[in-house]
């Protein structure tokens, strides 16, 4: 569960950590600065995270069962 948490710490230091490292204009991404696509890819990023963290996490996998069999009694 623990690395679970430390799955979820690893947008925010991509984004407010990186943004130090990544605080230039040039090269320009997608006609954006590079700092602007720093903090898009991030946004984008964070949702996979998040996403991964779903999907990992025991307690879902629960409610994906309990889901499951009701979706089951309104097909019969």
């Amino acid at each position: 569960m623990k690395r679970l948490g430390l799955l979820g710490a690893v947008p925010f230091v991509g984004m407010l950590g990186g943004v130090f490292v990544a605080n230039r204009t040039t090269p320009y991404v997608l006609g954006m600065p590079f700092l602007l696509f720093w903090v898009s890819l991030w946004v984008v990023l964070t949702s996979v995270t998040l996403a991964v963290i779903y999907r990992l996490d025991p307690r879902n996998k629960e409610v994906q069962r309990d889901g499951g069999s009701a979706v089951k009694e309104v097909e019969q």
